[in-house]
C-alpha cells in the first residue's frame, strides 16, 4: 500500500512489496476466513505458521516473520482487508511494516525502518534496503533501484 509521502519512503516500500511478491501471492491462497478468524481468536501461532511456510519458499531463514498482530477490516457490502504485522531482519537492516491482503492485490506499509551502521543519505540506506531484501532471497527478483 503505497502512501503519500517522501519519495525514499515509497521507493523502500516498493522495495519491499517486490520482494515479497510471492509470500504475498502465496497467503491470499489461504481462505480469508481462516485468516479471520485466526486474528478474532488470537491464534497467532497459526498464523506465524502459515507465515513461515509461505516465506520459506522466497527467503532464506530467519529474515522474515510474522510480528504476532493482524487487523482486519470487514465492513459490510465491502470485501475483506487483513492486515499482518511483519518483520523483515537481514544484513543490518530491520523493517517493521504492515502487509496487506485483500481479494485481488496485496500491499506493504512500512511503520519503522533502522539501518545499523546507516548512511545520513537516505538514498544510500533505500539501496541497503535493495540488497538485503535480495541477498535474502532463495530466488532472485530483478533488480530495483530508487528514483
Amino acid at each position: 500500500m503505497l502512501r503519500q509521502g517522501n519519495s525514499y519512503t515509497r521507493d523502500r516500500e516498493k522495495a519491499l512489496a517486490d520482494g515479497l511478491k510471492e509470500v504475498a501471492s502465496d497467503l491470499r491462497l489461504i481462505d480469508a476466513a481462516d485468516l479471520i478468524a485466526f486474528i478474532r481468536t488470537e491464534r497467532f501461532g497459526n498464523i506465524s505458521n502459515l507465515v513461515s511456510s509461505s516465506t520459506e519458499l522466497y527467503f532464506k531463514p530467519n529474515t522474515i516473520f510474522f510480528g504476532r498482530s493482524g487487523t482486519l477490516d470487514l465492513r459490510w457490502g465491502g470485501t475483506p482487508s487483513i492486515m499482518l504485522d511483519m518483520e523483515f531482519h537481514h544484513m543490518r537492516v530491520n523493517v517493521y511494516f504492515r502487509l496487506l491482503l485483500k481479494a485481488l492485490h496485496a500491499g506493504v506499509e512500512i511503520d519503522y525502518v533502522s539501518f545499523e551502521d546507516g548512511s545520513p543519505d537516505p538514498r544510500e540506506n533505500t539501496q541497503r534496503l535493495i540488497d538485503a531484501i535480495a541477498d535474502a532471497r532463495l530466488k532472485p527478483v530483478p533488480a530495483c533501484s530508487p528514483t
